[in-house]
């Protein structure tokens, strides 16, 4: 029970293709012990999309955690006052999430998490999922690389064939970087070989 007694606001973002892998994520933190509490953003709450529908998916999310689920500003707004989680992970997390993030732009209930969190100087877990990290959004992974409590989970490119700017977290290396994070460490290596 590598996590027994270990609290964690999950929050997912609207990288939709990836949320299936986060399923089991959320099961074996569960599975381990840890206490687990769903944060959805805005597109995750409404958005029905091929890979799943809306209410399916926080089904989902409810039924593994026996948590209920923060979906709005106000509902995460306390996390941080509260001292409600010992790690809040964002994954997956977009790139529209994760250059708010690097520029204090705080509009979704997943931000205000992590924000609020991070006030406390408790660790923050990014596990990206974007189709421009190594465009637009590169410098904004950079930025998150050197804040002081924000730890990534190891990723590299997902098909640099058909789209060179994607990079995407090696999701189940999840649960391992929280571990560490909760330790104030990075674990490395935080770039990795690309998968297809």
């Amino acid at each position: 029970m590598k996590f027994e007694g270990l609290k964690i606001g999950f929050a997912i973002t609207g990288s939709h293709c990836t949320i299936h892998e986060i399923i089991q994520v959320m099961k074996r933190l569960v599975a381990e012990g840890a206490e687990v509490t769903p944060i959805i953003s805005y597109s995750v709450d409404s958005m029905d999309t091929r890979f799943g529908k809306a209410e399916d998916w926080k089904h989902q999310f409810q039924e593994i955690t026996h948590k209920k689920l923060i979906h709005t500003i106000p509902e995460a707004e306390p996390v941080g006052p509260k001292k409600m989680f010992d790690c809040v992970v964002i994954a997956p997390c977009t790139g529209n999430t994760l250059a708010k993030l690097a520029n204090g732009i705080i509009d979704t209930p997943v931000l205000m998490a992590a924000k609020s969190h991070l006030r406390n100087q408790k660790p923050v877990v990014l596990a990206i999922s974007t189709n421009d990290g190594l465009g637009l959004n590169a410098r904004n992974i950079g930025t998150l690389l050197v804040t002081k409590n924000v730890y990534l989970v190891p990723f590299g490119q997902d098909n640099p064939v058909v789209k060179a700017n994607s990079l995407v977290a090696h999701m189940e290396r999840v649960p391992e970087t929280i571990l560490m994070a909760c330790e104030g460490k990075q674990i490395q290596p935080v770039l990795v070989d690309y998968r297809i």
